[in-house]
């Protein structure tokens, strides 16, 4: 006997339905494990990740800390734990701590004597190019500096090209090197623009302007004259920083 249309309908619909809870509770029981393991796999990834970024910001506030506490100690005279602890922060992912604790390291050594070590220090931190800008121009200034008497004239003028030009952070001390390299090789036309360049030079430290203004008189440059105007258009807390 033929079921009448609604009630043929009403019983697709059911087949329907259970073939769906079928098809749903099979995929469920072929792929539970993998659907179980893949969801704990996840969420422990991501605690994992957690974990790891909580550990590295921990890390940091210690390393920051450390650092605080040795350059401050370092102030004071008291070296007792000062090589250990630059070692440790000079292994520090923050970049910033790290150059820091290298520059110390470096410092360090040169004022023990030990030149070379300080030396290869600087080029440490000048080759590491995950280290921040400013931090690499400061080593290739006091690189250079440990190492000028020894260094070609041509090869000081080489690596601190990049450094020695006005608008540079660096430019007092990276010119002054400069010009007196140029002086070596008899440049003195460009040593006396260079001089001139720094004397002028707002920017940079007073002790390194007034030596450049005063050697590029000798040259034959004055720089007085700029110097002046600059003077008269300073502000008084300008010329106290100045000073």
């Amino acid at each position: 006997m033929a079921l009448p249309p609604e009630n043929n309908e009403a019983f697709l619909r059911e087949v329907d339905e259970e073939l769906r809870r079928e098809q749903i509770t099979g995929f469920w029981r072929r792929w539970r494990v993998a659907i179980i393991g893949g969801t704990v796999i996840g969420l422990a990834t991501l605690g994992g990740w957690l974990y790891y970024q909580h550990s590295r910001e921990q890390e940091a506030a210690r390393h920051g800390q450390l650092l605080d506490d040795t350059l401050a100690a370092m102030s004071t005279g008291d070296m007792r734990n000062v090589e250990a602890n630059l070692k440790t922060i000079s292994a520090s992912h923050v970049a910033a701590y790290r150059a820091s604790a290298m520059m110390a390291q470096a410092a360090m050594a040169a004022l023990q004597g030990k030149e070379k070590d300080a030396v290869a220090q600087y080029a440490a931190v000048t080759a590491d190019e995950d280290l921040p800008p400013p931090f690499r121009d400061a080593a290739v200034i006091r690189q250079t500096a440990l190492e000028y008497d020894a260094m070609p004239p041509q090869a000081v003028i080489d690596r601190l090209k990049p450094l020695a030009a006005p608008g540079n952070a660096w430019f007092g001390s990276a010119g002054e090197m400069t010009a007196l390299a140029m002086l070596k090789l008899n440049q003195n036309a460009q040593a006396a623009a260079m001089f001139a360049a720094i004397a002028n030079d707002k920017q940079a430290p007073a002790s390194i302007r007034r030596r450049a203004t005063q050697m590029a008189g000798s040259l034959g440059v004055d720089a007085l004259g700029d110097m002046a105007n600059d003077n008269q258009n300073m502000t008084a807390d300008e010329k106290d920083k100045a000073e």
